[in-house]
């Protein structure tokens, strides 16, 4: 439609954004905050947060090369109206590492080759300002570090200032960690290895470094060699650099419904509600919790909105497909495969309880990413958790929405699916509608607790209340109907499950509160059994009266359901 921008998703090139008139939420402002930091700076955030797109239009802010085009780039942004003093004041080399492909034995060329053909489009871009015979020496080069050599003394000696961007600093170093071991990826990143003696290069050569990434790990394993980085991932000022505000979306989607791309009678508000339980709820600096503000993963509304004005309607799948690309690479770099028990528990704590208490470390390394102190803080990095709040000296880390509550369900599916076919998934997926439909919850309740019984054929690592919950999470999470959700707080404390009905896409009659008492063999009597149950009515009854549940069962017809495991066994299970 001409006159109308286009939405941007999956578009990180900031000249191709205003070039073609796309939509863009303005974040110049930042660049003010920036430039009274330190000279080189870290910043990390998980995977669709925007960092691509920020450091593209950081580029085409500090180049010299573009200072021809500032009206027409920045001219409308918070930046054309606020220059700040280092505007078009460098010659800027930029690195993509996302972009360094192949295999093992190949890889120090292949990085090699992509530094030098960046050089080269460096050289080639500000040629002007250097003696041609200088410029054909590095040009004929065969080495980045030759080249970086040359570059830095023609830089010193005709006084130009130099800015070093580099977007995705550790994505092939994961890559290796991930599918080569720790042994490859440390003959890269000590001692003489060649991403390391780059990076040694860097130091001292430019004016301002800035470097975005997913996590500091490769950045600690690198600090002997390049020591004079700030990290400022959980700097307040910048916690919502990237990623989008509430407001940010409410203006972007006013702007789709104004120029008829949403549908007229579309309500936004309802709309930003929806999402926010998927998309919003990140929090990346401690001081930031006294605001109410948090902020949306981009490209998750971007998905959301594209969707709305192609069908008129939410997607049936709140979840980006493209998102299991990153939960494949999530699940690889932190060996989900190979948890030990200690971290397992980790997992299974988040999942059960929606949130851990934790030491935030700013670093580490990649030998110690395995430690059970520091799985919390790598969870945070990839966006596994976000603050929520604080406990003394240490943060609350919780599950920031029901996007990344999928990727941990999926986690514990393919924990049991390891033990075995137990679960007939169709046959689940029945019982769901009966659920939804009928208020028939009995016989699904029962098959659940049945499959369950039937893992105590296999020993499981994780055992009593803990496995039973984990289970009923992980398979109660494949219904449509629900939004299964293990830490609603309803009234007196938190219920087992509130089975919250998603009317947005399916209609539900019934909804549930589930709650489920465990006791272990041993320590069961008929008196313990009774003291225990007598407990469970009393708060569910607590939970039912709630006025929240009221909103929250919207019209359905609220069932409260107590089941009783003795050991790997169903004692008893009613309604009440």
């Amino acid at each position: 439609m001409e006159g109308i921008r286009q939405i941007p998703y999956g578009v990180s090139d900031f000249l191709s954004v205003r070039k073609d008139d796309l939509y863009y939420i303005d974040k110049t402002m930042y660049l003010e905050e920036l430039e009274s930091q330190p000279r080189t700076l870290i910043f990390v955030r998980p995977r669709r947060f925007g960092k691509s797109l920020f450091i593209s239009m950081m580029q085409a802010y500090y180049d010299k090369a573009m200072e021809s085009r500032f009206d027409e780039l920045f001219g409308n942004l918070w930046v054309g109206k606020h220059p700040t003093p280092l505007r078009n004041k460098y010659q800027v080399l930029y690195f993509d590492f996302s972009r360094i492909q192949g295999d093992i034995d190949s890889l120090p060329e292949e990085f090699n080759s992509y530094c030098c053909d960046q050089l080269d489009d460096f050289i080639d871009t500000y040629r002007d300002d250097y003696p041609e015979a200088k410029v054909r020496k590095l040009e004929e080069s065969n080495s980045a570090s030759q080249k970086l050599n040359l570059l830095n003394n023609m830089a010193r000696k005709h006084g130009h200032p130099l800015y070093l961007i580099i977007d995705e600093y550790d994505n092939f170093t994961n890559v290796v960690l991930t599918e080569h071991g720790e042994d490859i990826y440390h003959k890269m990143t000590h001692a003489d290895g060649f991403y390391r003696g780059v990076f040694k290069k860097f130091k001292g050569m430019f004016e301002r470094i800035f470097l975005t990434g997913v996590s500091p790990v490769t950045l600690d394993d690198l600090t002997s060699g390049f020591n004079i980085g700030w990290n400022v991932s959980m700097t307040p000022e910048l916690d919502k650099m990237l990623g989008f505000s509430t407001e940010d979306v409410r203006e972007m989607f006013t702007y789709y419904k104004k120029v008829g791309m949403l549908p007229a009678g579309c309500d936004l508000e309802a709309m930003i509600e929806e999402m926010k339980p998927w998309y919003d709820n990140y929090c990346f600096a401690k001081e930031c919790l006294e605001s109410d503000v948090r902020v949306f993963n981009c490209d998750m509304v971007m998905y959301y909105l594209r969707h709305y004005v192609s069908y008129g309607q939410a997607p049936e799948i709140m979840l980006d497909p493209n998102t299991k690309t990153d939960y494949n690479k999530l699940k690889g770099l932190i060996k989900l495969d190979k948890l030990d028990g200690d971290r397992q528990g980790i997992i299974l704590d988040i999942i059960e309880n929606g949130e851990i208490e934790a030491t935030l470390e700013p670093s580490f390394s990649a030998i110690d990413m395995t430690l059970p102190n520091i799985f919390p803080s790598l969870l945070f990095y990839y966006g596994m958790l976000t603050i929520k709040g604080t406990k003394g000296s240490r943060l609350i880390l919780g599950i920031p929405n029901n996007n990344v509550r999928k990727q941990y369900y999926n986690y514990i599916l393919q924990e049991y699916d390891k033990l075995g076919n137990f679960v007939n998934i169709l046959k689940l997926r029945d019982y769901f509608d009966m659920l939804a439909f009928d208020g028939n919850w009995r016989e699904g309740l029962q098959y659940m607790a049945d499959c369950y019984k039937s893992l105590s054929s296999v020993r499981d690592c994780i055992e009593g209340e803990r496995n039973i919950q984990g289970f009923f999470l992980a398979y109660l999470n494949l219904n449509d109907y629900y939004y299964t959700a293990p830490e609603v707080e309803v009234a007196h404390g938190y219920c087992d499950f509130f089975m919250l009905p998603n009317l947005t896409h399916y209609q539900a009659n019934h909804s549930y509160i589930l709650e489920l008492k465990y006791m272990a063999k041993k320590d069961y009597t008929e008196e313990a059994a009774e003291e225990q149950w007598q407990k469970a009515v009393a708060q569910i009854k607590g939970y039912a009266v709630a006025p929240r549940v009221e909103a929250l069962r919207q019209g359905t017809q609220m069932h409260k359901i107590i089941m009783q495991f003795v050991g790997w066994d169903l004692l008893r299970m009613e309604e009440v």
